[in-house]
């Protein structure tokens, strides 16, 4: 069987990281999407669906000039039951709030340093954020067999 090369190189700081975040979940049976629009103006680094329904979203952040740039996480909180931050080891984790999850990454690999606390979303909430985790899913796997999809969708 011939291994696939690694694409690391092709993926920018942020996705590095989303992708060992995604890796670790993963492990945990959890199922990970990149860039998910919970309502307009938002677009999430890496949203999470556990095994028992739970949303996390998970904010990933490749330097300080990024953390300081980023205006609008806190609007991502009322959208998951759980918020972390994903960072390397080299970020400055004194600079991130204390009050939110944190997890160590690289590409390959994440490790939960500091669980978020629970804030359990409404139903309607968890019932929308479901539907749009999987109308998002199914459309980048769309796209993937298809890529045409994506062109006609929008013509």
């Amino acid at each position: 069987m011939e291994l696939s090369p690694d694409l690391t190189p092709n993926l920018t700081p942020g996705q590095r990281l989303a992708r060992g975040v995604a890796r670790a979940l993963r492990s945990m049976d959890f199922v990970t999407v990149e860039e998910l629009v919970p309502t307009q103006g938002l677009r999430v680094d890496l949203m999470a669906l556990g095994p028992k329904g739970e949303v996390w979203i998970i904010e990933c952040k490749s330097s300080r000039a990024d953390f300081m740039s980023d205006q609008k996480w806190q609007g991502y909180l009322e959208w998951s039951d759980r918020f972390f931050w994903a960072v390397d080891s080299d970020f400055p984790t004194e600079l991130l709030p204390q009050e939110h999850g944190l997890i160590l990454a690289d590409a390959y690999d994440a490790e939960i340093v500091r669980m978020s606390p629970e804030t359990p979303l409404a139903a309607a909430r968890r019932k929308v954020m479901v539907q749009k985790f999987a109308r998002h899913a199914a459309s980048r796997l769309q796209v993937l067999r298809d890529p045409a999809a994506q062109i006609s969708a929008w013509a």
